[in-house]
């Protein structure tokens, strides 16, 4: 088994698990059937394509940078009959960062991270109007779990961000798909309906998966005792 691990950042990110009608939200963190989406579309699938082998992926995300939830109102027009749709209200997750990992075969996700440094589509951030502003693969971890790979990948926040941070440690949280082995099951698991069955436009379709809350702790190098300067309210005072 190995693991790719890829960076998701951008001006602008979207996932969504539970939108419906008008109203479009996203997710504090990137979906699997976002992320497997956007590995299907750099293999070059359609939607109508079978993705079982995608969605046997075991998936796994960090929270680096949260990002700052907005909304926006857009105009769509019905992709078979071009009639214009009502208004919808939408949601976005600016400036936000994210690691996220997939667990399988070692020769398919080889092939995974090939294609994501040359994708046969374009890829986004949940939406199309998502590109990400970074090269997406960050390789593959042949030799680390999934929880490690996760644990131990650098922390990939803007250095605006690290710098916002007081504390000398951050932590991060993490969301990891629970496994078939009983991984998580002294934790407590949440359920996620972003488990993808078919992206196929006239019936998508969407399962319930477990997922495990975590925590990882990093040193904050914007804040080490080397380069916080020693602050003495009354130093005006004594001079004067």
């Amino acid at each position: 088994m190995s693991v790719l691990v890829m960076q998701l950042a951008g001006p602008l990110q979207a996932w969504g698990s539970a939108a419906r009608f008008a109203r479009r939200t996203t997710e504090p963190a990137p979906t699997k059937s976002g992320v497997i989406g956007l590995l299907a579309a750099a293999l070059g699938r359609a939607r109508t394509d079978d993705l079982s082998d995608l969605a046997a992926l075991r998936f796994g995300v960090r929270i680096d940078q949260p990002g700052v939830r907005i909304r926006d109102y857009q105009t769509a027009h019905h992709f078979e009959t071009d009639v214009s749709m009502p208004v919808s209200e939408r949601f976005y997750l600016a400036d936000a960062v994210f690691v996220a990992a997939v667990e399988g075969d070692a020769d398919f996700v080889e092939g995974l991270h090939r294609a994501l440094w040359r994708p046969a589509f374009l890829p986004y951030l949940g939406r199309r109007s998502c590109p990400p502003s970074r090269p997406v693969s960050l390789g593959v971890r042949s030799d680390l779990t999934l929880e490690d790979a996760l644990e131990k990948e650098p922390w990939h926040a803007a250095a605006w961000h690290r710098r916002r941070i007081r504390e000398p440690q951050v932590s991060l949280e993490t969301l990891i798909e629970s496994g078939p082995s009983g991984v998580g099951a002294d934790a407590r698991v949440d359920s996620l309906r972003d488990q993808p069955l078919s992206f196929d436009p006239r019936h998508r379709r969407y399962a319930l998966r477990g997922v495990v809350p975590g925590q990882v702790v990093f040193a904050n190098p914007a804040r080490t005792a080397a380069n916080i300067p020693d602050h003495d309210p009354i130093a005006a005072l004594g001079e004067a």
